[in-house]
């Protein structure tokens, strides 16, 4: 058997600590599939004396990732110290001008600068696997780099942020508003003490512009991502979904149209029936749809110590079995310019909700607001409050809430009615407006 393939690991938190354990738990088994064994030699992190359930004694300790990458006597660099700058992206670049391998987890540093540190890494004969940094434990990189390069895909979309999933699950399930799921989520320790780049849409969109780059061959563009939160999702909503025969899920949706490729991350109307409406709780899953295969869904936690080292842990048995992929599944050089598709002319259904004043001709106003626009209704839903939210007396000032769906139709056409619709003051409020993505 070759020599063992020396490891250093940057970054001793969650994940480090799990990929430094599962490395030794499973030495034997590692070796004997990759046909070479795989040894933790060095780590770099901030604090040497912890108790982080391994001896660190043995290993080369550097306090600076920068320095291990720069003079360590090791084969792989594995980035676990997270960001898109400072010691994360100083670190990796350090290690691939040497010809290091460079595994790593962190998605905003790929998002952000993942087309040059491809060109840096074949310029200099290295690998850089990134697994872990979509998904968590799911392979999706691996199936669209490698398993999917004989189809033409035409859209990839999923569930990437567990925190938003556990949200609305639990949201649906037990009919509480968002605050009060989110501070349970803290609680429980799915959300982070500042929620605001899960449940904004941030996380989900630095997943989908690299799922983007390695769907379509483009540059990596995660500045062009049409990006709207789950904060504006009320009970209301998700009643109405569920009645109507829908989930609401925050989708991150990659998709090929005749204008450019739509990157867009928002909470979608999903229909029951669809694998990707049974995905609860941290789960994520991810649905690629090929020319040949089909769609295809992949399911499981997309984040966790173990989970996360699972694939880190795949990237560097895939190194020391020699298996070399170009890093964004084409050589960097024939990766075509990104073509954003004009979010106004996306097409799909849509599911609006309106808080209508109980005039004479307000519904009138409304139809003709979406005739006007060119839009088709499927169906109208008046819903008067509860008992409990009703006024002592009727009060046509009181606005009722009424929801519409429309048939397919195209974005530019539903913000122009409501426009129409708002200025006509037959509405107490902003709408609320959903997308209804077409699934299987």
């Amino acid at each position: 058997m070759a020599e063992a393939l020396k490891v250093g690991v940057a970054g001793l938190g969650t994940v480090g600590m799990s990929v430094v354990q599962l490395l030794a738990k499973h030495a034997a088994q590692i070796a004997r599939k990759s046909g070479r064994a795989v040894a933790v030699t060095a780590v770099s992190a901030r604090d040497r004396g912890k108790d982080r359930g391994f001896d660190v004694s043995t290993l080369e300790w550097f306090s600076d990732p920068v320095e291990m990458a720069e003079k360590a006597q090791i084969d792989i660099f594995v980035e676990l110290i997270g960001g898109d700058s400072g010691p994360a992206k100083d670190s990796v670049r350090a290690a691939l001008k040497r010809g290091v391998h460079v595994v790593t987890a962190n998605k905003a540093l790929l998002a952000r600068h993942g087309v040059d540190l491809a060109v840096l890494a074949e310029d200099n004969n290295a690998c850089l696997n990134y697994e872990a940094a979509v998904a968590g434990g799911i392979p999706i990189v691996k199936t669209l780099r490698e398993s999917m390069s004989g189809n033409d895909i035409s859209r990839v979309y999923g569930i990437l942020n567990g925190t938003c999933n556990y949200i609305l699950t639990r949201m649906e399930a037990e009919g509480i508003g968002f605050e009060e799921c989110l501070a349970e989520a803290q609680r429980l320790g799915y959300a982070e003490a500042d929620p605001t780049f899960d449940v904004e849409g941030n996380d989900t969109a630095h997943k989908l512009a690299i799922l983007t780059s390695l769907a379509f061959g483009t540059k990596i563009a995660d500045d062009d991502i049409y990006m709207e939160g789950i904060t504006s999702i009320s009970t209301a909503d998700i009643q109405a979904a569920d009645e109507l025969g829908f989930r609401i899920k925050l989708l991150g949706v990659a998709q090929r149209t005749e204008t450019g490729i739509e990157q867009r991350v928002h909470p979608t109307m999903v229909p029951k029936t669809s694998a990707i409406a049974r995905i609860d709780g941290v789960l994520n899953a991810v649905a690629v749809d090929g020319d040949f295969v089909g769609e295809i869904v992949l399911v499981g936690p997309g984040a966790g110590g173990n989970a996360t080292a699972s694939s880190v842990v795949a990237d560097i048995a895939d190194i020391a079995r020699g298996d070399e992929t170009p890093v964004l599944g084409m050589p960097a050089a024939d990766l075509k310019e990104y073509r954003r598709a004009r979010m106004r002319m996306h097409e799909g259904g849509y599911y609006i909700r309106l808080s209508v004043y109980d005039r004479p001709g307000a519904f009138a106003e409304i139809a003709r607001s979406m005739g006007d626009a060119g839009i088709s209704l499927e169906s109208i839903v008046q819903k008067r409050h509860s008992a409990d939210e009703a006024p002592a007396k009727y009060d046509a000032e009181v606005p009722q809430p009424v929801i519409l769906i429309t048939y397919e139709t195209t974005e530019v056409a539903i913000k122009e009615a409501l426009e129409a619709i708002m200025s006509k003051g037959v509405v107490a409020e902003q709408p609320q407006l959903i997308r209804i993505e077409k699934l299987n």
